[in-house]
């Protein structure tokens, strides 16, 4: 042990001597410092001045194992500075041991340094696991300078020490997220930069800075660093040369790749698994969500029908941290960027209550150009660019499925509007939303049951199912109580049932949506205590103290007047719901071609829509009246309702109906939130609530078309690139 200590404390000394070292370890990465904290405006918010201290660590532990360790060794070998502690004698032990050690402690004050900095400097808020953090760049420091070290041990001179390091340094740096974000490289070079020790340094020390993680939740880099230090330091050992005369075979140098074996076993795991670089993507877009924003001189839509005439809000952290009346304070005294918003209306961002996610909203000529697993992502995309920033699955998507896209969507993973998911929908042997399992090979239907619909025979098993699916995740519950059209006839749910089911959910603390098609079963549904009526009836006109019992049991109404006109039109032949600005925007141009002939052609249906759309625009009228909540759903995913734009539409055929812009807005933003149970987060601009924003040219409550006129869409804080929404896989 004494030899050990006695080379690490002269080692230590010469190398805080050494001007290098100090300039490498010190003036080195407080050069990338302040570069970063220019480029990325770190002043705008702490999660950025986080990334800031997570690049130059990663930078700086990178030039202390390569420069620092590897190709000093070489240095001194050549300068037959070895063979001196040859003949000691002194065994190659403690010369490597006190170098990972020396280059250890001479680091870690930098570090220290770098984070007092953007504290003191940017308000980056100290390190919530000082000690995972302590431990992760001890292991990185250890790590690179063993493989320094083995580098060092392989190469015969310094000319190929130098290409080498090269050869290993460049790639760490510009692909691991040390100098440039990983996540806007192409998907096969993310995939690629998995295998190299660096990214799994950068995406450590990033999950500790930035999400608060503890080195626990980060064992396998952490682990690969270990392993990865002790074979190195091994192989060190065994290969290690005193005169710049002793000579490497080149087989020899293939010790080096045993080195890497840890991180090439870890990166084959992240090919298959995509973990790291999901948790990449999703503390990436925290990132961005993180920056400071000030909306200047706009008109404001508080979305409970109050308004600012000129005002600003200022967005922190992805929320709102004040709403100003006129004059706003200075941008720059704020740290904030600034978006001029003179002669445009701030909205909160709009809310749809009713879409089939799953569903395309048209037909494809091809099987294959529809995948529900990359489509349903999409749709959450189509719907973002519209300015949705909320959706409800309605029941009849794939359960599985949906709870995946729900994860990847509102992780930050992927980008689009937050999905709450209903589940499988409650229903019966034979009705509604069973009508197309006759066209499903019988091998299936059990499968496909059991994830798009739940059919309980008795009030014990709806029970047991509610609760079976509280415990999945979802978010609510829904259940159909429809016997359908002249045409289109389904079997009736037992009313009995339907009351469990209403029972169970609202103890388990969910809210329960039922699908109507006629007055009595409205009657049933209000009766059983549903929190929502959609649809209300698309056969006859409900009672007027039909609803002004849903008004005193404060049971919302959804009355879905898109999903009606999309019946009047396929009546008559009429694909214009198709040819609106933003359906064209978001639809791929496949679907929008084959549907738009397969309506023409008649084959999606006929029927009196234009009867239906008649009295369900009467229903909205006598509801509106009596003051019942109305909640904006669209039957997106239906025919002719492509993902995205509808909430557009249904607000625009609201005010033809009579209803003010205000009641549409309302509807579309405060009261869809609260019927999500979610109103103490989005649906105002208030204080505290999350900034989902969206940003239209002139004023929408004069002319509700105004809606489709985006300037620009502010979700969770993050100023959204429209056009990249559908470059995203």
């Amino acid at each position: 042990m004494k030899p050990y200590l006695a080379e690490i404390v002269i080692n230590l000394k010469l190398t805080m001597r050494d001007k290098m070292v100090v300039f490498f370890n010190y003036l080195f990465p407080l050069i990338f410092f302040f570069m970063f904290a220019s480029l990325f405006r770190v002043e705008q918010s702490s999660d950025f001045s986080a990334r800031v201290v997570t690049m130059v660590l990663v930078i700086g532990i990178l030039g202390n194992g390569f420069f620092g360790a590897g190709v000093r060794a070489v240095a001194e070998r050549e300068a037959n500075i070895l063979r001196r502690f040859k003949v000691a004698p002194i065994s190659a032990g403690p010369i490597l041991v006190s170098s990972l050690v020396t280059g250890t402690l001479s680091y870690l004050p930098a570090a220290l340094l770098i984070i007092a900095l953007a504290h003191f400097m940017y308000g980056m808020p100290w390190p919530q696991r000082p000690i995972s953090l302590f431990l992760y760049v001890c292991l990185g420091l250890l790590s690179f300078r063993a493989l320094g070290m083995m580098i060092a041990s392989v190469v015969n001179s310094m000319q190929e020490s130098q290409i080498a390091t090269q050869l290993m340094y460049l790639p760490m740096l510009f692909l691991s997220g040390a100098s440039i974000p990983v996540t806007i490289f192409p998907v096969w070079l993310q995939s690629t930069a998995q295998f190299l020790p660096a990214t799994h340094l950068f995406t450590g020390l990033q999950a500790i800075l930035e999400a608060n993680e503890s080195i626990a939740h980060n064992w396998r880099g952490a682990l690969a660093l270990i392993v990865a230090t002790v074979v190195a330091l091994f192989l060190g050992m065994k290969l290690f040369r005193w005169e710049k005369e002793q000579k490497i075979s080149s087989s020899g140098r293939l010790w080096l790749a045993a080195v890497l074996l840890p991180f090439l076993a870890l990166g084959g795991w992240e090919m298959h698994s995509s973990h790291s670089l999901a948790e990449t993507k999703a503390l990436e877009r925290a990132m961005r969500r993180s920056r400071t924003l000030l909306i200047r001189d706009a008109r404001i839509f508080i979305g409970d029908g109050n308004v600012i005439e000129n005002g600003s809000v200022l967005v922190r952290n992805g929320k709102i941290a004040a709403v100003y009346g006129n004059p706003a304070p200075d941008a720059k005294q704020l740290k904030a960027e600034l978006i001029e918003a003179a002669g445009k209306t701030l909205l909160p961002g709009l809310i749809d209550v009713d879409v089939h996610l799953s569903w395309p909203g048209g037909v494809f000529a091809s099987q294959k150009d529809y995948d529900p697993s990359k489509n349903m992502p999409r749709a959450l995309a189509a719907y973002l660019y519209c300015g949705v920033t909320a959706v409800r699955s309605a029941g009849g998507d794939p359960l599985d499925q949906t709870l995946k896209v729900r994860e990847r969507v509102n992780s930050g993973e992927r980008l689009g509007a937050e999905l709450f998911v209903s589940g499988p929908l409650f229903t019966t042997h034979g009705g509604y939303g069973m009508e197309y399992q006759k066209f499903v090979p019988a091998a299936f239907r059990e499968q496909i049951d059991k994830q798009m619909a739940r059919l309980p025979a008795t009030a014990a098993e709806a029970r047991a199912e509610v609760d079976e699916l509280k415990r999945r995740g979802v978010d609510g519950i829904e259940a159909a109580l429809d016997s359908g059209v002249a045409g289109h006839l389904y079997n009736r749910m037992d009313p009995a049932i339907l009351q469990a089911i209403v029972a169970q959910a609202h103890a388990d603390g969910l809210s329960i949506v039922v699908h109507t098609g006629a007055s009595r079963d409205v009657d049933d549904a209000v009766a059983a205590g549903a929190n929502a009526i959609e649809h209300g009836s698309f056969r006859d006109m409900i009672p007027d103290q039909l609803f002004a019992r849903m008004r005193a049991q404060r049971a919302n109404f959804d009355p879905a007047l898109s999903t009606a006109e999309a019946m009047a039109d396929i009546s008559s032949r009429n694909p214009e719901l198709l040819e609106q600005s933003l359906a064209v925007q978001v639809a791929p141009p496949k679907l929008i071609d084959a549907t738009s002939k397969f309506v023409v052609g008649g084959n999606a249906g006929a029927g009196d829509g234009s009867a239906i759309l008649g009295i369900v625009r009467l229903n909205l009228e006598h509801a509106a009246r009596a003051g019942v909540t109305l909640v904006t759903g669209t039957g997106s995913g239906d025919m002719l309702l492509v993902h995205g734009p509808a909430v557009h539409r249904e607000m625009q055929l609201w005010v033809a109906d009579g209803l003010s812009p205000s009641a549409a807005l309302i509807a579309a933003t405060s009261n869809a939130a609260r019927l999500l149970r979610a109103e103490d987060r989005m649906g105002l601009i208030a204080i505290g609530r999350e900034a989902n924003l969206l940003l239209v040219d002139g004023n929408p409550l004069q002319d509700i078309r105004q809606t489709t006129n985006i300037q620009q869409i502010i979700f969770h804080g993050e100023e959204i690139d429209r056009a990249e929404l559908f470059d995203q896989e």
